[in-house]
């Protein structure tokens, strides 16, 4: 019915309790297909996906968004639907992100985030989060399409051409291309758990400063580095982490 994409890179302390939550849904486990695509981690990483995944491997293509269309190119299922290795799902959000695709002309589908530590702190950064999830969603001006909280119908993506590769936006650019090919919806129910300790660690007005800075030069930028992490190799991959650990 749906295939799931996980992108990974050095995750082992986290990785196990996505892919449990992803693994205990409402659906039944055998109702959908669990993908994981490592990006070269040099941790436990893969050998825990192996535990859980139906299906790893090393990517092939640069940076997350590679790593996703990598995955996206072998999901057996219609729908395919991307989370990040550092997240957690909610116990219904394969249902929910199946039940979105209800209307045949949905090529697109995404939810809100939750914090998963419920810190004061993390909770605003949730609420600013999901206001521009909302406020885009609402208005059609734009939509906040976040990686780890995307589904797609296979065959509309693979035609628009899957993720660009790009330092940043890329999750947010391919909204673009594939409101041209039917309807983008939002799903309010389709709850991802979104860990926010990069901010805290790189600081939350400079990382979303480095982001919209990037994507208003197109989504390359060699001024910034992100997150100052590598991911799978070449080329140097700042938000090597926001897809994964």
């Amino acid at each position: 019915m749906i295939s799931i994409i996980v992108p990974a890179y050095n995750e082992e302390k986290r990785i196990g309790r996505s892919l449990a939550a992803l693994s205990n849904q409402t659906v039944p486990r055998d109702q959908y297909e669990l993908i994981v695509v490592d990006g070269g981690s040099t941790d436990k990483t893969l050998k825990i996906a192996e535990d859980y995944a139906d299906l790893t491997f090393i990517q092939e293509s640069e940076r997350v968004a590679g790593a996703r269309n990598d995955g996206f190119l072998r999901a057996s299922h219609d729908l395919v639907a991307t989370t990040d290795a550092d997240s957690i799902v909610a116990s219904n959000w394969v249902e929910e992100a199946i039940n979105s695709f209800s209307n045949s002309e949905v090529v697109l589908s995404f939810g809100p985030v939750t914090p998963i530590d419920k810190t004061n702190v993390d909770r605003r950064y949730a609420l600013l989060f999901n206001g521009l999830i909302k406020l885009g969603a609402h208005s059609g001006l734009y939509y906040y399409t976040l990686g780890c909280n995307t589904a797609f119908r296979k065959n509309a993506l693979l035609r628009a051409g899957m993720y660009r590769i790009m330092d940043a936006g890329d999750d947010l650019e391919i909204a673009v291309r594939m409101r041209k090919m039917g309807a983008v919806k939002f799903a309010p129910n389709m709850k991802v758990g979104f860990d926010f300790r990069r901010y805290h660690e790189f600081g939350f007005w400079k990382t979303l400063y480095e982001w919209y800075y990037i994507v208003l030069q197109g989504g390359i930028s060699d001024k910034y580095s992100y997150t100052r992490r590598n991911y799978h190799q070449e080329p140097e991959w700042t938000d090597t982490e926001i897809s994964g650990k």
